[in-house]
């Protein structure tokens, strides 16, 4: 399979890094802080059997808090940028299916996880961001 190379604003790569991890921050401190409401929330999702598929949910919700936590923080800086969009994104899928799939209130909330999804994907798949050149805007 070929690949292609294209030129990307290395600064406009920075900027999406900083924009996308600052959700998961954000997410983090309500899923370590207000468990309570995180949980409420899955309990009234139509598929919130999924939330109990480890145990307590709330074990679950504190630790993908701390998670998203580590690799936002990681994604905003720029370090190991692959591995911490692989985190997010893996944490992003079984929370995105048991709150928003099949309940058409959270179709918006559905399509920006999508779109999240996709962002954490670019950083996923392009980790040599070492070689982008530096382009006039």
């Amino acid at each position: 399979m070929e690949t292609k190379t294209i030129e990307i604003n290395k600064d406009l790569v920075t900027v999406l890094r900083i924009l996308l991890s600052m959700i998961f921050i954000v997410a983090s401190i309500m899923h370590t802080f207000k468990v309570e409401k995180v949980v409420d929330r899955i309990n009234h999702a139509r598929f919130s059997e999924l939330g109990y598929l480890l145990g307590k949910p709330e074990i679950s919700v504190i630790a993908s808090g701390i998670a998203m936590f580590i690799a936002g923080i990681a994604l905003l800086i720029g370090f190991n940028t692959k591995y911490a969009a692989i985190v997010l994104a893996l944490i992003l899928i079984p929370i995105t299916i048991t709150i928003q799939v099949g309940q058409m209130s959270t179709i918006g909330p559905l399509f920006k996880n999508v779109a999240i999804f996709g962002g954490l994907m670019f950083f996923a798949l392009n980790n040599n961001f070492n070689n982008f050149k530096k382009t006039k805007a």
